[in-house]
């Protein structure tokens, strides 16, 4: 890609996104504005503000990628994104804006009466919301690399400084405006080349189904492997070699690698002839996945399936950055009415990943060895259409895929620092929140720099895993169910949420190495949430004298319209 184009449209997105944010702070006038817009951000700009936000690393780059090399099955993660919303329309949405609370902590607090219990909400916001940003300023860090060849750490350093500034200024008001920018700015970055590259890939020639056949290369091809990986061969393949294969040095040596499982060191340059299938990564050194769920996929699909499933569908209701935005809505008929728009937006923007997975598996295919997928929807332009034409269509999406990575950072930041200021800093105030959102992202940015990531789609699905098995039993039950009580709460979201954090952490390290154990760690939501459930449900039931005095009134105020409420006062 030519990076005279791409850089100069990163640029402008980050000045756009600052001059944005600018503007939000000009109107940004009391405390309440600061952190939730004083409640008045009606339902189309808060359902462009929460689409923005929620269109992460993870749907930008990481779907195309994981639907190149694992295909359709991956299509579960952008229906199961989409559906968290209908789950959050029916049963949270409009219960939680008439909460009148500012954060899950605060709402925890409302309806237990409990300081324990909103601190351990609390440190599960802030735990969330570190293993969410994670990827994005990973998924900065790579966009920035495909560009310009920089280090993987300035991406996330660029993105980690202007969304520091951005909170820190305005606060909600400001990234409420940056947000709803950066949504439209990201489906015209991928909408538009999408078409051209339709129309490139029917005058081409090319396969009309990109997943019924081997993948082939269209022309001759050389892959050089950054990080050592074993290749997957059910019938020998000629390939020419400089480096090494096996334990044995190669130089520019024409092979032919007999079926079986080859070890690549990193370093080594691989030679394919125009036709050649493109050989299969092992499973166990992953491939778009991280090596243990790729692995328990491949051995497991079905109830690897299944436990992405769960884990989408419910842990949208728990996004600290998504559930922070509904107490910006007037009133609860306005959370709701944004709920149905926002299904409305990340419906339409989740047609367009799968395109670019797709045509990457026809003219990028070597992507699957080189364990940058992630990249694809970053270079087809440049493959399928090259010139001019190519490099401007590259450069708009370099331009969308920062903007992803701003505007999902930026959310997570705002709910972070909020949950810190509110819960930990020994003062709270506007002053101490910029402090917080110093420390927000100082954090994930440091760990992103010091440890190597999973590809960010598959990040994220961690992340909704530990969010589904934790604030998805507290919301649901908090606000449907009036036996709650604070233990119960509690142990429910240390259980669930802190098996399923367990279970992400050994995912992370790579253990344990196969079977049955390595799937269920793997995919944790099949297991962990309705543990999560029947632990708050037992203990509660086992601590019925823990019931808060005025539950009843709680949840009226949860259920009843803000008018009838109002008559009844009068």
């Amino acid at each position: 890609m030519n990076s005279s184009y791409a850089v100069p449209a990163v640029a402008l997105v980050v000045l756009a996104t600052i001059l944005v944010g600018a503007f939000g702070l000009r109107i940004s006038r009391t405390t309440s504005d600061f952190y939730v817009a004083s409640r008045t951000v009606g339902p189309r700009l808060n359902a462009a503000a929460i689409s923005g936000e929620y269109l992460s690393a993870a749907s930008f780059l990481g779907i195309a990628g994981l639907l190149l090399v694992q295909g359709p099955d991956m299509l579960w993660y952008p229906v199961g994104y989409t559906a968290g919303y209908l789950v959050l329309l029916l049963f949270v949405a409009a219960p939680l804006r008439r909460s009148g609370a500012y954060t899950l902590p605060d709402f925890a607090e409302a309806r237990l009466s409990s300081q324990a219990v909103r601190r351990l909400a609390g440190a599960f916001v802030v735990g969330t919301g570190w293993l969410y940003l994670l990827p994005q300023l990973q998924g900065a860090g790579l966009t920035l690399t495909v560009l310009t060849g920089a280090p993987d750490s300035l991406g996330g350093l660029i993105v980690a400084v202007v969304v520091v500034a951005i909170v820190a200024a305005g606060g909600m008001r400001s990234i409420t405006f940056v947000q709803a920018f950066q949504y439209w700015l990201k489906l015209t970055a991928l909408l538009v080349p999408a078409l051209f590259l339709i129309l490139a890939w029917q005058s081409d020639g090319a396969p009309r189904r990109a997943f019924d056949e081997p993948a082939t290369f269209r022309e001759q091809s050389v892959v050089r492997v950054d990080d050592t990986l074993k290749l997957k061969l059910d019938r020998p393949l000629p390939v020419t070699v400089s480096g090494t294969i096996d334990g044995r040095d190669h130089e520019e040596d024409k092979l032919e690698l007999p079926a079986g499982t080859h070890r690549i060191e990193a370093g080594t340059s691989l030679t394919f002839a125009k036709g050649a299938q493109v050989p299969e990564r092992d499973r166990s050194s992953g491939g778009g996945l991280s090596p243990s769920q790729a692995e328990s996929r491949g051995e497991r699909p079905l109830y690897a399936t299944y436990g992405l499933i769960l884990a989408t569908f419910l842990g949208t209701m728990g996004l600290p950055h998504v559930v922070v935005r509904f107490y910006t809505s007037p009133h609860g008929v306005a959370a709701r009415r944004t709920t149905v728009a926002v299904l409305g937006l990340i419906g339409a923007f989740y047609l367009l990943p799968p395109v670019y997975g797709a045509l990457g598996r026809l003219y990028a295919p070597e992507l699957t060895l080189t364990g940058d997928a992630d990249a694809a929807a970053l270079l087809l332009p440049d493959r399928m259409i090259g010139g001019l034409g190519g490099d401007l269509l590259g450069a708009l999406v370099a331009g969308g895929a920062f903007a992803a990575f701003l505007s999902t950072a930026s959310g997570l930041t705002m709910a972070v620092a909020g949950v810190l200021t509110q819960d930990v800093l020994p003062t709270r105030g506007v002053r101490h929140f910029r402090l917080g959102t110093v420390i927000a992202m100082a954090v994930p940015l440091a760990a992103s720099v010091l440890v190597g990531g999973l590809p960010v789609a598959d990040a994220v699905g961690l992340a909704f895993a530990v969010s589904a098995s934790s604030f998805c039993p507290l919301l649901v039950l908090g606000i449907w169910w009036r036996r709650l009580t604070p233990p119960g709460a509690a142990a429910g979201m240390l259980v669930g949420g802190g098996s399923a954090l367990l279970a992400v952490a050994a995912t992370m390290a790579g253990y344990p190495g196969s079977g049955a154990a390595h799937a269920l760690l793997a995919w944790p939501a099949l297991w962990s949430v309705p543990l999560g459930f029947l632990t708050m449900i037992l203990v509660s039931l086992a601590t019925p004298g823990r019931v808060p005095p005025g539950t009843a009134a709680i949840l009226a105020r949860f259920h009843l319209p803000e008018e009838l409420r109002a008559e009844a006062k009068a």
